[in-house]
């Protein structure tokens, strides 16, 4: 089977700088995709990557697949592109196919209510008496996530105690140290977070490629890996903590959806910031994880993107917005 393959370009700014121990992160760039079938249904896609480098790489392989394909060769490629290429072509196939989508019937799922992300350093104070305000509307408990790994250790202790101290008894912090640490800065987190009741669990402490030093951990806190599935994705499969899954980063979106709809738990799934044709798989895939087995709080960073018809949940908005 043929299909038709539209795309354009899109880029935005955050609302704010995103500061990690990995650098400070503000704009976003890629493609919106349309695939067309001879019976004329679209399907939609997004493909943005982060690094330079699968920037250039999809670029290319856009213009290299033309206007016009067959189902065979995408399914084929995806397996060895880039995987924000394949989460771009596995979002248009899999609605074209209505494994997802308005035409399966129930539309695409509403995202639950999503944790909260606290801006770095000593400002996350002032606004943190109002993100506690605002988690009233909440129908959960409010769940705050702060990324560490950026300054002197013992001044982010200071500011942790601080959070402890204000926020309600039921919330749920998360810390995400973006394999920013050593694992004697690790130890020196976890000897002070072992009996925390808030916790919730303790992001990417080490370099990804640490797989000894984050089981050792593991042992102690709650740990979740990130950046480590997308380094030697087989830990999607045998790690047996939290994971943090970003679809629009890691490839074929029909694997995860697959996983959710049999109800393997331990996975939250996270925004990487994209537009609203991206966002619709983001939050479908947060509600099947809210229903399953191990429901908490997506990562979704309420309020980083802008306002406007590039970030709307109908396709047609985001195509036309660019």
């Amino acid at each position: 089977m043929r299909l038709q393959i539209h795309w354009k370009p899109f880029s935005f700014r955050l609302k704010r700088s995103l500061q990690t121990s990995q650098g400070i992160f503000a704009c976003r760039q890629g493609w919106l995709l349309r695939l067309e079938n001879s019976l004329g249904c679209c399907g939609w896609g997004e493909v943005s990557p982060l690094s330079a480098l699968d920037l250039k790489a999809c670029k290319h392989l856009l213009h290299d697949l033309g206007h016009s394909t067959s189902r065979q060769h995408l399914e084929e490629g995806m397996s060895h592109w880039p995987s924000p290429m394949a989460f771009g072509l596995g979002a248009a196939l899999a609605e074209l196919d209505e494994l997802v989508g308005d035409g399966v019937g129930k539309g695409w799922l509403q995202a639950p209510d999503s944790a909260l992300l606290l801006p770095a350093g000593e400002v996350l104070l002032d606004e943190l008496d109002s993100l506690i305000a605002s988690s009233n509307h909440q129908r959960g408990p409010l769940t705050l996530k702060w990324k560490v790994a950026l300054g002197p250790l013992e001044n982010e202790l200071t500011l942790l105690h601080k959070i402890l101290e204000r926020i309600p008894d039921n919330a749920r912090l998360r810390l995400d140290a973006n394999g920013g640490w050593d694992r004697s800065q690790a130890k020196t987190w976890v000897n002070y977070l072992h009996h925390q009741p808030s916790l919730e669990w303790v992001e990417q402490p080490l370099p990804p490629g640490d797989f000894e030093g984050h089981l050792a951990l593991l042992k102690q806190v709650p740990i979740a890996l990130d950046e480590s599935l997308t380094v030697e994705p087989a830990l999607r499969k045998s790690w047996p903590g939290w994971q943090v899954r970003r679809p629009i980063l890691e490839g074929d979106p029909r694997l995860l959806l697959s996983e959710l709809e049999e109800g393997i738990g331990r996975r939250m799934i996270s925004t990487a910031f994209e537009t609203g044709i991206g966002r619709r798989w983001v939050n479908h895939l947060a509600a099947l994880q809210q229903n399953g087995p191990t429901p908490t709080a997506p990562g979704l960073a309420p309020g980083w993107c802008p306002d406007g018809p590039l970030f709307s949940t109908d396709p047609e908005l985001v195509w036309d917005a660019v």
